[in-house]
């Protein structure tokens, strides 16, 4: 059975638009092959992000990684972070697995874990890419709980996000 499939488009290019942000990363460099140590096998580590220029009004924030490349009909969420505090923009490399800042916490990603799920596409299947997005949230709290699903989540920011700042890097098993 082959895996051979078309790259889907940019997911994010089918949300409502809002404003972009700048997002920079120590260990994701926009379109390149992301680190060992952000693959599931090689570490399961969380890359560091700094964001900054972020719309006015941004009371919190939300962290994704999103894999739209994955072999199922939506994607695969690696990671969800919900209601960063506004004044945090930066995480350090492995942020996922130690304290969160205030009240943050993670969602179960698609692997069935609260926190970071490395890169693991199927062997020998395309390269996937791995949208790691701050998302700017025009509400102190997105209003879900850590059993939220990530679908749930990327509903709500529907509504609430005031601006977006994406970088991708990408694997290949």
């Amino acid at each position: 059975m082959s895996l051979a499939r078309k790259v889907a488009p940019n997911p994010y290019d089918y949300l409502p638009p809002v404003p972009s942000f700048d997002v920079t990363s120590d260990d994701v460099h926009d379109g390149s092959a992301l680190k060992s140590d952000q693959v599931a096998d090689g570490g399961n580590t969380s890359p560091q992000l700094s964001w900054s220029g972020a719309p006015e009004g941004t009371q919190s924030y939300v962290v994704t990684c999103f894999d739209p490349d994955a072999p199922t009909p939506s994607g695969f969420w690696h990671w969800v972070l919900v209601d960063l505090p506004a004044d945090v923009t930066s995480l350090e490399t492995g942020a996922a697995s130690k304290s969160l800042p205030g009240k943050a916490f993670h969602v179960r990603n698609d692997g069935g874990d609260h926190g970071f799920m490395g890169a693991a596409p199927p062997k020998g299947d395309m390269p996937h890419r791995y949208f790691f997005v701050v998302h700017a949230v025009s509400e102190p709290t997105l209003g879900v709980d850590e059993n939220a699903s990530p679908a749930v989540v990327s509903f709500n920011l529907a509504f609430k996000t005031l601006g977006r700042a994406l970088i991708h890097g990408t694997y290949q098993h």
